[in-house]
């Protein structure tokens, strides 16, 4: 039977959802399955909800919010209807009933998993005390320890300690096991105050941030329509609100950051005012403007605001300007709804007020026999935070670049070079509502770093005739500075690639950093992130056909990158054929290139030339290669040309639904890592993290 825990809060307005994405980072570290079971949930969230207008906001979650962030974030595999217990109308009509039929189907859910994290009710429907009684039978009759959340917002520290010992005392009343407790949204002045006077209780400090209503939510509650920029932004948190009813000058002094603007439809002149003051550097970035009243600004004023090309939402509303202000007023902000910065901030400030290790030895999980993708990441960005490394990051105005530079930023994970114009970077920052904090930014361009790696790169390259002059263009190209700041040690690696080409982002490692004198070839492998396990294939990415030395050195190359990263290294020279059973020019180089690999690494389990399935499965290994030490159990797989691979790996992406983290490159002196251009935030912020471990390795 699968662990559990049970998560409660005592009153409404607990911040009960940013606490639950805490405690979920926490199990996915250490338990191999995990499911989210939400035991009542709003009639209309018992299902997943199609959006009816077309128009994905993130503003509106697709069923439950907390079932619907856990599960993307964590990628649960249970399907949304599975981690649904009954509706408020099931607890009106029949209270035992309802509850026989949340204990059925969570135990259906729990027979899956090693571990289920239970969201309990969220206060939307009946009394506080009624509902809270009701999850504590709830948690004895799941026989799920809970963990008890109290709202500190606005409450002194005595009403906390109050709180607190009602909750704890109703739940021991009740039967119920009471884990632990926290206190969440607790004024930041009263924080230690409140931690003193309750040791072993998580106390978390207020981030009105979290609580804050989104661009989409505001444009979802006014039933708006988009006139004008980004939808991106959307995620983007409104601070607060300023009605523009003044001349332009005054307005202007009552801007502020993140602040959205209600202005009447026929005020254009105010709203070209607007976008250029939000365009202008050293002036607040706004959040959003509404266009009351339904007056669309003239078509000439339209023409001027599309070519101003700001990512600044505009957004028209049927609402007179009071009605708006008063709706705007009311909407309150979901965690569900502000994309990776809400949860980053909420993990971060879970991560200052809760011991998670005490709390993860207090349920006393039983150790996994699996490696999950979420584990396999949780490892990483642990260790990379540990190792206080500096990447440098060339493609420094890319959105997904500054969202994910943000989240490396507030997690710890490295320390981080922007490059670029920094009056642009800072601007696209901005008007992606992204705080980049302490985050560096160096213009390539600057004379005397630039003066300095041309005389430099001119001295690696005077083999190849290379000039000053020819090097002073040269290291101008982000590229080529990026690589610089890595060879000198004014960085210790370098991401790029979101919008470079493969050949963009390497060549200068190739002609700067070059490989490590034991290594004959750069390679790449891929991390396969499958359900249960971590493999690695290389070499799918740089390669095109390697001859027997290259692949013996890319197998080699292979097993210490898995050694880096955990992988205990199991090595398959991959072929159509088997053992000895195959001839041909093909099959003979996987031959010789394992020979050369047994030769320089004894110690090494190796076999090849194998087939995928002999490689991969205990039962066809029995068959073809029963005395192998690799057969059935491989853990690296070399593919004999980037053919092979590139296929391979994404076959096993997109039919096994396999996370793949890289290409991460490998047998340069120094780390530098490629990008797909399609890569997703999460990609950047992981292959920065395993570049930063890279680098602990050639330091």
């Amino acid at each position: 039977m699968a662990q559990s825990l049970y998560l409660a809060s005592l009153d409404p307005g607990s911040g009960k959802s940013a606490v639950a994405v805490g405690v979920m980072d926490l199990l996915t570290r250490r338990a191999g399955s995990v499911a989210v079971f939400r035991p009542i949930v709003r009639d209309e969230h018992a299902r997943p909800a199609p959006d009816p207008r077309g128009l994905h906001t993130d503003a509106r979650p697709q069923g439950d919010p907390v079932i619907a962030v856990l599960r993307e974030r964590y990628r649960l595999s249970s399907p949304y209807e599975a981690s649904v217990g009954v509706t408020y109308s099931d607890v009106r009509a029949d209270a035992d009933a309802a509850l026989t039929q949340i204990v059925e189907r969570y135990h259906a859910l729990a027979d899956a998993h090693d571990v289920v994290l239970v969201v309990g009710s969220d206060y939307s429907d009946v009394g506080a005390s009624v509902e809270f009684t009701y999850n504590t039978r709830i948690a004895v009759n799941l026989a799920a320890p809970m963990l008890l959340v109290i709202t500190g917002y606005r409450k002194t520290p005595a009403d906390i300690a109050a709180a607190l010992r009602f909750g704890v005392a109703q739940a021991e009343a009740d039967h119920a096991t009471v884990l632990g407790t926290i206190v969440n949204r607790v004024d930041a002045a009263d924080a230690e105050l409140v931690k003193a006077a309750h040791p072993g209780t998580g106390v978390i400090v207020e981030d009105p941030m979290i609580e804050a209503p989104t661009v989409g939510e505001l444009i979802d509650a006014a039933d708006a329509t988009l006139i004008s920029g980004d939808p991106e932004v959307f995620t983007r948190t409104v601070g607060d609100v300023v009605v523009a009813a003044m001349t332009l000058p005054n307005l202007l002094t009552r801007l502020a950051d993140d602040k959205a603007v209600i202005l009447p439809g026929d005020r254009s002149e105010v709203l070209l005012g607007l976008l250029a003051a939000h365009q202008a550097e050293g002036t607040p970035s706004l959040s959003a403007v509404f266009l009351t009243g339904g007056i669309r600004p003239e078509p000439q004023i339209l023409d001027i605001v599309a070519g101003l090309d700001s990512r600044l939402p505009i957004a028209l509303v049927q609402h007179d300007t009071f009605d708006m202000a008063n709706l705007v007023g009311d909407v309150s902000g979901s965690l569900a709804s502000g994309g990776q910065r809400k949860i980053t901030r909420a993990l971060e400030g879970f991560a200052a007020g809760v011991d998670g290790d005490d709390l993860l030895d207090r349920l006393a999980l039983a150790k996994p026999t699996v490696v999950t993708p979420i584990m396999f990441e949780h490892a990483m960005i642990g260790r990379a935070k540990s190792l206080d490394k500096h990447i440098v990051l060339p493609e420094g105005t890319e959105p997904r670049i500054l969202k994910a530079a943000e989240i490396l930023m507030r997690r710890d994970v490295a320390r981080l070079t922007l490059l670029g114009e920094e009056s642009e970077i800072r601007s696209q920052a901005a008007q992606l509502g992204v705080d980049l904090g302490g985050t560096a930014v160096l213009n390539p361009g600057d004379h005397e770093i630039r003066e300095r790696f041309a005389k430099e790169y001119a001295q690696l390259r005077a083999h190849k005739g290379v000039t000053a002059d020819q090097a002073y263009d040269t290291v101008a190209d982000v590229s080529y500075f990026g690589t610089m700041m890595v060879h000198t040690g004014m960085a210790d690696g370098m991401v790029s690639g979101a919008v470079h080409t493969t050949a963009h982002t390497i060549r200068p490692s190739f002609e700067i950093i070059k490989t490590k004198p034991e290594v004959a070839v750069v390679s790449s492998v891929f991390f396969m992130c499958l359900e249960d396990r971590v493999l690695v294939y290389g070499d799918c990415a740089v390669n095109p056909n390697p001859d027997a030395e290259q692949l013996a050195d890319i197998a080699l190359s292979s097993a210490d990158t898995a050694t880096e990263f955990g992988v205990e290294p199991r090595v398959a020279m991959l072929s159509y054929s088997t053992g000895t059973s195959g001839h041909g020019e093909a099959v003979d180089k996987v031959r010789a290139a394992t020979e050369i690999v047994r030769s320089r690494r004894p110690d090494l389990p190796v076999e090849g030339p194998i087939q995928y399935d002999a490689a991969a499965d205990a039962g066809v290994a029995g068959t073809k290669l029963p005395e192998s030490q690799v057969a059935g159990k491989a853990t690296v797989f070399i593919v004999p040309d980037l053919n092979t691979g590139n296929n391979l790996y994404k076959a096993v992406q997109r039919s096994a639904g396999a996370i793949a983290v890289g290409p991460v490159l490998q047998g340069l002196r120094k780390p530098v890592n490629d990008l797909s251009r399609g890569a997703t935030v999460p990609d950047i912020v992981n292959t920065v993290a395993l570049t930063a471990i890279q680098a602990s390795q050639t330091a």
